[in-house]
């Protein structure tokens, strides 16, 4: 969940280890519970991911990258998307073929928003910014990773102020139903 480096290096790490869950979750039989319990550590890894780049990411490239307001826009309506497949997921178990059909959506569409990201959005981040700021962001996006949801919240606002106020008292519930449910602990 936090790495280290500055913002991009931070993101693309979170980038490759939701590849690697979704890997894992296709590895295993269609129906095997193991396959719900990775679908959640995906889900929490997305949301808090997400919810960092819209505190952080997202308002440093509105400032001071030439688009920005298109470009972030763009990313912010890629993450509503993934926000409502995570949140019909949720209800799914592995055994029900929607989820195998929310799976494939899900991974597809991730893959876009990575891909848009990691070949376009940070280059021209890397080109407006010092390697300070990108650092001083970086660990920024780490502590808001520490705070987040964990759970997806379609309704939820997606732009400061609002999702700087809420997300920490949201991620406290979360994380809370996460201990007695024992959701997020694989093994």
């Amino acid at each position: 969940m936090g790495h280290g480096g500055d913002i991009i290096q931070e993101l693309t790490t979170d980038h490759r280890e939701v590849d690697s869950l979704f890997e894992q979750i296709e590895a295993l039989p269609a129906g095997e519970q193991g396959r719900r319990d990775l679908a959640d550590e995906l889900t929490m890894e997305l949301v808090r991911h997400s919810v960092a780049e819209e505190e952080h990411l997202y308002p440093t490239v509105r400032r001071y990258v030439d688009g920005g307001d298109d470009l972030a826009d763009k990313e912010i309506g890629d993450h509503s998307e993934v926000e409502r497949m995570l949140k019909e997921l949720e209800g799914c178990e592995p055994g029900d073929g929607r989820f195998d059909i929310l799976i494939t959506q899900l991974r597809t569409s991730v893959a876009e928003h990575v891909a848009d990201e990691e070949n376009r959005l940070f280059p021209l981040l890397a080109d407006a910014c010092s390697a300070e700021a990108l650092q001083e962001l970086g660990e920024k996006v780490r502590m808001a990773k520490e705070t987040a949801p964990t759970r997806p919240h379609p309704s939820a606002p997606d732009t400061p102020p609002a999702n700087k106020l809420l997300a920490p008292g949201v991620g406290m519930v979360d994380r809370l139903r996460d201990v007695l449910t024992g959701r997020g602990r694989q093994g």
